[in-house]
């Protein structure tokens, strides 16, 4: 059995290493202060606890399991690797099961908009331990969980600043990029591009799409959507003709891939591009081949392709009032599931039509 014929800052360390607690938390199992364990640890041999927490100290070590003690050990040996894995206070094998399960629920909460859901299970992981004290499985789901939750982020139109969807995928990129794996840091930089251009970045978000189309890093559908996204950041600049070929690029690329729902949000876009140029018939035409794509079109889904079909007919005096319609039960499935930015895009639309102009390009 492990023993310890005075405590120092170093053995106490070691106690705290070898039985996988934060400061705080063995600071609270010895009956201390934080900083009194902070300072222990900072001083190291320098340091002596008082007499009656030796003897706590010495209860500690005397219960910890036969593994917790050897771990005890390996530390003060001075190996240096043993040390560097010993102190790792990281997941043990059930949590990473548990924590790659709860990703995968946190994918299907996504999809069905349960973004409150989606994002208590991505935070309870998010935040568990340091990410110096993950080893490069840890790492790995934790950059799966910055990713996810930056998507849930964006999808909810917070955009920038600390807590954002910028600061997710940007977390998520320097781990991947650690970790050496260049297919998600390119689709990290492809997801970084859609947030510059949903902010407004439009010159900055189609240079970054154009780089990322033939980024050999990414699957051939992620090369066909960087295209369509080249082509509707330069739809929202104006640039009408020189967008067209790079959208019906991208929808040949879905269609033999078989990606249908890709596909039918292509359509979308490129009627969106045609009712900005002017060309209603050709418009309506488009989103009809999108809606006959949408299937089990998810609430997100529903909302941007009804949004797109309202803006379509409130471009006709015609059918001012089916376009009313159709905006206003977007707006209501918006509210419902949290979609802020969809619901911005379409209040921008009311506001531009209420004051008898064209209305703006939805996002």
């Amino acid at each position: 059995m492990a023993s310890v014929s005075e405590w120092s800052g170093v053995e106490a360390k070691a106690l705290r290493l070898a039985s996988r607690r934060s400061v705080r938390e063995f600071a609270a199992d010895l009956g201390v202060a934080v900083r009194t364990v902070s300072n222990w640890e900072r001083l190291g041999e320098s340091t002596r606890p008082r007499p009656d927490t030796q003897a706590i100290l010495d209860t500690a070590l005397s219960r910890l399991d036969p593994t917790a003690a050897l771990r005890f050990e390996a530390v003060l040996s001075g190996d240096g690797r043993k040390v560097a894995s010993l102190a790792r206070g990281g997941p043990r094998l059930w949590e990473y099961e548990t924590w790659a399960e709860d990703i995968e629920r946190a994918v299907l909460a996504a999809a069905g908009q349960n973004f409150t859901f989606a994002s208590d299970l991505l935070e309870r992981w998010r935040t568990r331990w340091p990410v110096g004290e993950l080893d490069d499985r840890g790492l790995y789901l934790f950059a799966r969980t910055a990713t996810l939750a930056g998507d849930l982020l964006r999808d909810r139109g917070v955009l920038v600043g600390p807590l954002s969807a910028s600061r997710s995928y940007a977390d998520a990129r320097s781990v991947f990029n650690q970790l050496g794996v260049p297919r998600r840091v390119a689709q990290l930089d492809l997801s970084l591009a859609v947030v510059r251009e949903m902010s407004g970045d439009l010159t900055g978000a189609a240079t970054a799409y154009g780089q990322l189309a033939g980024d050999a890093r990414l699957s051939d559908r992620d090369q066909h959507r960087a295209r369509l996204w080249v082509g509707t950041s330069l739809d929202k600049q104006g640039l009408h003709e020189a967008a067209v070929p790079l959208m019906r690029s991208a929808i040949r690329g879905f269609d033999e891939l078989n990606e249908p729902e890709d596909w039918g949000t292509a359509h979308q876009k490129l009627a969106l591009l045609y009712r900005g140029a002017g060309d209603l018939e050709e418009a309506a035409r488009m989103i009809e081949v999108a809606q006959s794509a949408s299937g089990g079109a998810s609430p997100m889904q529903r909302v941007r392709l009804d949004t797109a079909r309202g803006h379509i007919l409130l471009s006709d005096s015609a059918s001012l009032g089916e376009g009313l319609v159709l905006l206003n039960g977007a707006a209501a499935t918006a509210a419902t599931y949290g979609m802020s930015h969809q619901l911005r895009a379409i209040e921008r639309i009311r506001g531009i039509l209420e004051r008898g102009g064209a209305a703006v390009q939805f996002v």
